[in-house]
């Protein structure tokens, strides 16, 4: 398993990215975290700003759309990158966007396979996580139910725990609500892997750190 888990954007230490994305380096890029946003965010220079990111580490992707993937065909359509790279927004609407297109039992094949490297930031690695209660304090459920007509909490188990970005993190304006969502973490009892802004949690095989 190959993972590369930055809490905002490629993180300090993008080279090990480019690292685990061994042999082939082809991907998609997965925007549906903004989803509920309206394409004009969407369809901004956000996704030409994240693909000319990715490509600056000799990574090449292009834009795959959870929405419009049939699920009947969502093997095919997905195909067998190298990676995907998952941006950050609302992670319940990525959530519903990956179970409504069958993308996330396919990606959770290929990752538990070693067949992916699956990489992002904020929300990308959050969806990862067993169960994604807590995280509404955070990100709102109603663009989610205005957008897909439901809301989902169970995450795709990848992480054996909760994944929570931005602490201790200023610049960031969803840093003290994800402090909060830590603190009810640690009152419950609940372990979480914790990241501040330019940290990555990177896992490959046996080896977990965060850099």
């Amino acid at each position: 398993m190959r993972l590369y888990l930055s809490s905002f954007q490629l993180g300090r230490r993008p080279e090990l990215l480019s690292s685990l994305v061994d042999g082939g380096r082809r991907g998609w890029l997965i925007m549906n975290a903004l989803d509920g946003l309206g394409d004009g965010v969407r369809r901004s220079a956000e996704a030409e700003a994240q693909l000319a990111n990715l490509s600056g580490l000799g990574l090449e992707a292009a834009e795959l759309d959870l929405r419009t993937v049939d699920p009947r065909i969502a093997e095919q359509t997905f195909g067998e990158p190298d990676f995907v790279w998952v941006r950050g927004g609302n992670v319940f609407t990525l959530r519903m966007a990956m179970a409504t297109s069958g993308v996330d039992e396919i990606i959770t094949q290929q990752v538990r396979r070693d067949r992916l490297v699956y990489a992002g930031y904020s929300a990308g690695p959050c969806v990862l996580a067993p169960d994604l209660t807590g995280l509404e304090h955070c990100d709102p459920v109603e663009p989610c139910i205005a957008t897909y007509g439901d809301v989902r909490f169970d995450g795709l188990g990848i992480l054996d725990r909760a994944f929570v970005p931005h602490l201790n993190s200023p610049s960031h304006p969803e840093s003290q609500a994800l402090g909060e969502v830590a603190a009810a973490y640690e009152a419950a009892g609940r372990p979480y892997w914790a990241l501040s802004d330019g940290q990555a949690l990177v896992i490959q095989g046996e080896d977990v750190r965060i850099v």
